[in-house]
């Protein structure tokens, strides 16, 4: 199957990124969400992200002209109609996922492939809520999207060899390296970052360090890029704290049981660098 166009469900951080990476290779993306405000501020960070390329001198500005002109806006979600391949990127929430899911699979064409971005829920409860589960698939990209190049490519149990493949290609396309994981609660990717940061946050809230020593120590003694709670800060905490319950849920164990210091975090509205304050604090 040739994909010629493909679709992107969610504007925000993820979305964008995803939408921007497509439109790059050359597929004629379609970008949805639920407000018009929220795909304008999309479509907006994505022409900054370009123009800073352009300011650099790694694309021309008639490359980052054509990359725009393939992005589609769109509030509509029958819009999808006409995508291939669909990822969805909205928030890690079962329920929002699973009636997108839904609606997806009543709009989209039978060829079409439903992707997830879900950085935590298993893929077959994802695709149970289709009548085309070998045709649904984990694709997992990595923030900032444009940037990093892991893609993790989980299959659910349905997930046909076809679906797969196609996938795994077209992450190759993208300019990403694919790994495949298996279909766990967090995958591979966050059943190990997750907890990490869980356990920073847990030394916070016994007392063993201050935020800055926790992440000096972890970018100095480690050689980690950035320490867990600025990463904390930059993922979400409410996305932090989603991905620990399912964690906690899927495998019935305490050592995923979320800190309760995230919890208050979450409750008070402190997540992170999209509100402005989280374990620091953020200059709008």
């Amino acid at each position: 199957m040739e994909i010629r166009t493909f679709g992107v469900i969610g504007s925000g951080q993820m979305g964008g990124g995803i939408a921007q990476v497509a439109a790059a290779s050359g597929l004629n993306v379609i970008m949805n969400d639920i407000k018009e405000e929220f795909v304008q501020k999309g479509i907006s960070i994505i022409t900054k992200n370009l123009a800073r390329s352009v300011e650099k001198g790694k694309m021309s500005a008639e490359e980052k002209d054509a990359i725009l002109s393939r992005i589609r806006l769109s509030t509509n979600l029958s819009d999808m109609k006409d995508a291939d391949f669909v990822v969805e990127a909205a928030t890690e929430n079962e329920p929002i996922k699973f009636k997108i899911f839904r609606d997806l699979d009543a709009i989209c064409s039978s060829h079409a492939i439903l992707s997830t971005n879900t950085s935590s829920i298993p893929i077959g409860r994802i695709a149970s809520q289709t009548k085309r589960p070998e045709k649904v698939i984990g694709m997992h990209f990595m923030n900032p999207v444009p940037v990093m190049k892991l893609v993790e490519i989980i299959r659910g149990i349905a997930t046909s060899d076809e679906t797969f493949k196609l996938t795994w290609d077209l992450s190759i396309n993208f300019g990403k390296t694919p790994a495949e994981a298996n279909d766990y609660p967090g995958f591979i990717a966050n059943r190990i970052l997750m907890p990490m940061i869980n356990e920073a946050i847990y030394c916070i809230y016994h007392g063993v360090g201050t935020k800055e020593d926790i992440d000096t120590v972890m970018k100095l003694g480690m050689n980690h890029p950035m320490g867990p709670l600025a990463l904390a800060d930059l993922i979400g905490l409410d996305t932090c704290l989603a991905i620990m319950e399912t964690l906690y849920s899927g495998f019935c164990d305490s050592k995923y049981r979320p800190c309760p210091l995230l919890r208050r975090y979450v409750e008070a509205g402190w997540l992170g660098k999209k509100t402005g304050k989280g374990f620091y604090e953020y200059n709008s």
